[in-house]
């Protein structure tokens, strides 16, 4: 090791994008569970995505295929709704690509979450609660419809439904792990809310 150590790691380039650095998340060894020596357990860390969320990656992927389609043009508007975590990573690229982001959310989201979105300048519109978690997103889901549809320009990410929420983790981060294991996987275990 040099005698700069670890840290030549992050001296490798200036990006040019917060967008660039999407992806490209690092896989650790865990190694203090028990009956560590049965199994090699590797995870890879989402949450060093900008953003702090694998939904960075869905989200990029959402934008710029909606760009070269057409979908999405310079001054328009990105419109979703969101619990969390997407609506972040959508605010933090529109932010970075001069979109205005309008996150519809269920008026029980917390503060933080609101407050992380307005700080990327994202537009944050609260929805009432339904009888249950079914019929709250519904509501607002539609709620992010009906306001796209009055707005000249808008694109909706719907994450819900778009196929380029799965897509991203098909052709990015299934494609990084298979590269940073060298293939050598025996088994592969995920979480899933939207698939993205």
């Amino acid at each position: 090791m040099s005698k700069t150590g670890v840290w030549e790691v992050y001296r490798v380039a200036i990006y040019n994008s917060l967008i660039e650095v999407i992806g490209n998340t690092p896989m650790v060894r865990l190694n203090r569970l028990p009956d560590a020596d049965s199994a090699e357990i590797v995870v890879k860390v989402e949450s060093l995505n900008p953003g702090g969320s694998i939904k960075a990656r869905p989200a990029r992927r959402m934008i710029e295929e909606a760009e070269a389609s057409g979908e999405l043009k310079p001054g328009g508007t990105i419109v979703e709704a969101s619990s969390g975590n997407q609506g972040i990573a959508l605010a933090m690229i529109g932010a970075v690509k001069g979109y205005r982001v309008v996150v519809f959310m269920p008026e029980s989201m917390s503060v933080e979450r609101r407050k992380v979105l307005e700080a990327y300048g994202a537009e944050v519109r609260l929805t009432p609660l339904g009888k249950d978690i079914k019929e709250t997103l519904e509501i607002c889901v539609q709620a992010s419809k009906d306001f796209a549809a009055s707005t000249p320009g808008a694109y909706r990410a719907r994450q819900f439904e778009n196929p380029e929420n799965c897509c991203a983790h098909e052709y990015c981060t299934a494609r990084e792990i298979l590269e940073q294991t060298e293939g050598r996987l025996d088994a592969f275990v995920a979480s899933i809310g939207t698939g993205g």
